[in-house]
């Protein structure tokens, strides 16, 4: 059974992540790193055992890999998925697809051009709770989807000292984009319209110019009205660093997610509490098995058995360009149709 050759292009936290997860898949191996920074690059290559380090993508998407894992900055997506693209390569994508309506068309056209697949790693969708209260979505017992509200929001932390690109991009594009397809995938459509507020100055305060929170309205093409909140100044003191609240209403039933303090396990020290992520990205017996793994292993399982991704490319492209016309319309103070 001759496995899948992965490249991955950035060697941060995350591309360590799918070193990991690639590396553990029994269909897969990595073959190849990258990063500006090439002792990074050098140090996940002797960490997973990967043969060929570079420090320029165009260097990598020429090797004699079949896929190739972007783990960069989202604003640097779009040259990197269509070099590897026109190189033949598969691609997976970590969320947003891109950050401007460029980008978006130039990957998928590159994608379509060259007859290969891409993916973009939107794991909300892999998410126990989610999952199931889709499952029992689609069985017809809770009707039709009428109204939700969904809040994804992080601690100060992550803008301040988890990501230092964090100036250079928006909780929107960071969370945004998990809480914009988990909401089109329940109600099967995608918005006409969006009306966004936003509020900034705690983390300009701290050094960080960005902007500290969006609440946004979607009305969808099929009548379903949705509230969506996105922000990173949740205290850091919070017992989790994510916070996770989704509700659904529909004509014949309701679904109810807390998914950030699950009451599931919470531990207290002499100095601390703390909510262990159980979810979202954990170990049992040193494997990777949070949900947010699934949608890596997935993306290989569909490459190698040519079944359809879970999240198609137009679906990621959808969920890029809803973003761009929030963030039109918080900067306008007006109501926005998406334009697709």
């Amino acid at each position: 059974m001759e496995k899948i050759k992965a490249g991955i292009v950035g060697a941060g936290i995350w591309g360590e992540t799918h070193a990991t997860i690639l590396n553990e898949h029994p269909l897969c191996e990595v073959v190849a790193i990258c990063d500006l920074d090439k002792q990074k690059a050098e140090a996940a290559a002797s960490k997973f055992n990967i043969k060929n380090v570079y420090s320029d993508y165009n260097e990598l998407v020429k090797c004699n890999c079949d896929m190739v894992s972007i783990v960069t900055p989202d604003f640097l997506h779009g040259d990197i998925a269509v070099a590897a693209a026109n190189a033949k390569k598969h691609i997976l994508i970590e969320k947003p697809l891109a950050t401007n309506r460029e980008d978006v068309y130039r990957i998928t056209e590159a994608v379509e051009k060259n007859n290969v697949r891409g993916m973009v790693d939107l794991h909300n969708r892999w998410s126990p709770p989610f999952n199931t209260a889709k499952q029992a979505l689609d069985s017809g017992e809770l009707g039709v989807p009428y109204s939700a509200y969904m809040r994804l929001n992080d601690v100060k932390w992550v803008a301040t000292d988890m990501l230092p690109w964090a100036a250079k991009s928006s909780i929107l594009w960071f969370l945004g984009s998990h809480t914009v397809d988990t909401v089109n995938w329940f109600f099967d459509d995608i918005p006409e319209y969006v009306y966004s507020v936003k509020r900034e100055g705690l983390l300009k305060n701290l050094g960080v110019d960005t902007v500290d929170m969006y609440m946004t309205t979607l009305q969808y093409k099929n009548g379903g009205i949705v509230q969506i909140e996105n922000g990173w100044i949740t205290p850091n003191s919070n017992t989790c660093i994510n916070d996770i609240k989704f509700n659904l209403l529909c004509t014949e039933g309701k679904v109810d997610i807390d998914a950030s303090n699950h009451n599931l396990i919470q531990i207290n020290t002499e100095n601390k509490v703390y909510t262990p992520d159980i979810l979202v990205k954990n170990n049992i017996f040193d494997q990777a098995k949070g949900f947010s793994y699934e949608s890596i292993r997935s993306f290989v399982d569909s490459l190698y058995s040519g079944k359809e991704f879970r999240v198609s490319l137009q679906d990621a492209a959808n969920v890029s360009l809803i973003i761009l016309a929030i963030m039109e319309s918080a900067q306008t103070g007006k109501p926005v149709k998406v334009n697709y």
